[in-house]
């Protein structure tokens, strides 16, 4: 067929060396299973930090409904990944949309938080924290203001199904 064999992309290894179509292997004892390389963890973070930039100036639900899609199409390619383990590091990645929330709220944090239920000792703690909102969004405080339901009702869907 006179077809040319690209150097950089053919080459003879073992299956957990080579990195096939976003795909490696990992080996644990004979059992091999399938897992989503490190490289696309990479991109797959880069693109959902485009999206959920603060400074792109969108509502909530803008950036929910942009992310759901992505989320979807992703999951719908390198959802039959057998380690699952990566997969869900990702999906606690994607609750840092409470980052954003928070830097909507502005000022009105400590209200928002107290509105939400959160006690007022914690929300206190949360608002007036000298941590940035990327760490931030770990905190107890807006994991309880904004748990994981409350993305659901919005749209985002779950990378791992439960």
């Amino acid at each position: 067929m006179k077809l040319t064999v690209n150097e950089d992309k053919s080459a003879v290894g073992r299956p957990w060396e080579r990195v096939f179509l976003g795909f490696t292997f990992t080996r644990r004892g004979r059992e091999k299973r399938r897992k989503v390389s490190d490289d696309v963890i990479t991109q797959f973070k880069n693109r959902v930090r485009k999206i959920t930039r603060r400074t792109r100036g969108r509502t909530m639900q803008t950036v929910i409904d942009e992310l759901a899609v992505y989320l979807r199409g992703w999951k719908g390619y390198y959802g039959f990944a057998q380690v699952k383990s990566p997969i869900q590091d990702l999906e606690k990645w994607v609750r840092k949309l409470r980052c954003y929330h928070l830097k909507q709220w502005g000022r009105s944090g400590y209200r928002q938080l107290c509105k939400r239920g959160v006690s007022v000792r914690l929300a206190w703690n949360t608002a007036k924290s000298a941590h940035g909102p990327w760490r931030l969004s770990r905190s107890p405080g807006l994991a309880q203001a904004l748990p994981r339901q409350y993305f659901l009702s919005l749209g985002l869907p779950d990378l791992v199904e439960r």
